[in-house]
């Protein structure tokens, strides 16, 4: 068929490639921002008399009539065409005849595909916006029920010091918080309008950029017609947030499968979040936390070619940037994907707190209160600490723990253990007394519980 392009050119492009050159196999999903596009791009042109109020109501009536027909399966987006572009222009003009040519009128590929690009884009931030707040919703919840639900903090992979379930919540509540922000602080950098730049240096027709940009609810047009058609800094931004939720929500995975272990025994994984074996009948497996793990590659992977792809670009546009889509799309909807069906496995799942509470009793978490307890009687920091290391020792060797020795056994290794150290030690007293902010204290954690539950419901009235 014929190109956009064709009248430079003495014959056909050569179908292999024409094939490498297309994109409408992947930037077909640009449709319904190419049209909104389009329809800003010809009220602006009629608006400035660049059009007639004939052309422009023909124009916007024949894009309508498309936006509806391919929504309701009457009309498909053909491979035959080079680009959601070309296919949107083609379909008009066979439609309403040489009125669908003036579409064009002002504009450039460059700026149209920009356009569409960063109108899809902001869609997509909005999108993660909107999930990461009903994961964070879900991890709150479980935050206010499990103030008080022991369980062993660790270090290295190893028993370090009692917390909470709240306690341990909250370090992702905080990961995922700032991926919310960074959201917001995406979409306000992004939030600006290239149609009007051409194919790199504006055009000679009168275009109101800024009325174009209202229209379709930008801040403004952006400043630099050569950086407006060869930005993609807002989709690297936006791909390395995603890569970075990714990341979060691969160590919460790893946590869950290990806590969904035999050897843990902290959590059950609900069976809609399950899989079984196909020779071992008593498998169940963590197959969602898994492949989220698993999938956090294929994001990164899209952050790398997307820099990679950028890397050496002198201005303005080159098609190697037709690159940024198809992997970029993809990195998208994992995410989507991820943080949906990663928000349902927290809802259903079930903790064994009594479990919980044992395993932090079992591996010395409490010894650095045995400490700070002869510290509170006189003892110097650094002997308290050789005394306590040597009472673990001797619990290993005894094949107990701090809280099971006689008082008799304790004043053997120091004379400044009274009767009083059984409740220092003990999970509760362990926990409620680490009252600093950001710590596991009930106390403290109802209040940031609190300060969370205000700033969530904030972000949410809040908008883009």
């Amino acid at each position: 068929m014929a190109q956009l392009w064709g009248g430079r050119f003495t014959k056909d492009t050569d179908q292999r490639v024409y094939e490498f050159n297309a994109s409408i196999g992947f930037d077909r999903r640009l449709f319904h921002q190419d049209i909104e596009g389009s329809m800003a791009h010809v009220s602006m042109l009629t608006r400035q008399g660049i059009l007639t109020e004939d052309e422009g109501k023909r124009i916007a009536e024949g894009l309508q009539g498309i936006r509806r027909d391919v929504e309701a399966g009457r009309l498909e987006i053909s491979e035959k065409y080079e680009d959601i572009h070309s296919f949107v222009e083609a379909v008009l003009t066979e439609r309403i005849g040489d009125a669908g040519k003036k579409l064009h009128t002002g504009r450039s590929r460059n700026d149209q595909v920009a356009l569409d690009m960063r109108l899809y884009t902001r869609y997509r931030v909005t999108e993660t916006a909107r999930l990461l707040e009903e994961l964070l919703d879900t991890i709150l919840g479980t935050m206010a029920e499990n103030t008080e639900t022991y369980m062993p903090g660790f270090t290295h992979l190893q028993k370090a010091q009692p917390t909470t379930l709240a306690h341990h919540y909250g370090a992702y509540f905080e990961m995922f918080r700032r991926d919310r922000l960074r959201m917001t602080d995406i979409y306000e950098r992004m939030n600006y309008c290239p149609l009007g730049a051409g194919a790199l240096a504006g055009t000679t027709y009168p275009l109101d950029r800024e009325y174009v940009a209202a229209a379709l609810k930008f801040a403004g047009p952006t400043m630099n017609s050569m950086d407006s058609v060869s930005d993609r800094d807002y989709l690297i931004e936006y791909l390395a947030a995603l890569a970075t939720v990714m990341m979060h929500l691969s160590r919460f995975c790893e946590e869950i499968i290990l806590w969904n272990s035999n050897e843990y025994r902290f959590v059950e994984i609900d069976d809609a979040y399950s899989t079984g074996s196909s020779i071992m009948p008593q498998k169940k497996n963590p197959d969602i936390a898994e492949l989220i793990r698993g999938k956090t590659g294929r994001v990164y992977g899209a952050l790398m070619s997307l820099l990679t792809t950028m890397k050496g670009l002198p201005l303005a546009y080159n098609k190697d940037m037709q690159e940024d889509k198809e992997m970029a799309f993809d990195a998208m909807d994992t995410v989507a994907d991820c943080l949906s069906l990663f928000a349902g496995m927290l809802r259903t799942m079930k903790f064994n707190k009594e479990r919980m509470a044992e395993s932090a009793m079992s591996g010395f978490t409490n010894a650095t209160d045995a400490a700070d307890y002869l510290v509170g009687k006189g003892v110097p920091f650094r002997d308290a600490h050789g005394i306590v290391g040597r009472l673990v020792l001797y619990c290993i060797e005894k094949n107990t723990s701090i809280d099971k020795l006689s008082l008799e056994e304790l004043r053997k290794i120091s004379d400044k253990f009274e009767e009083d150290i059984f409740d220092a030690v003990s999970l509760k007293t362990c926990v409620e007394r680490r009252l600093t902010a950001g710590g596991p204290g009930p106390a403290v954690m109802n209040k940031t519980i609190r300060m969370y539950r205000d700033w969530l419901d904030q972000v949410k009235r809040e908008s883009f």
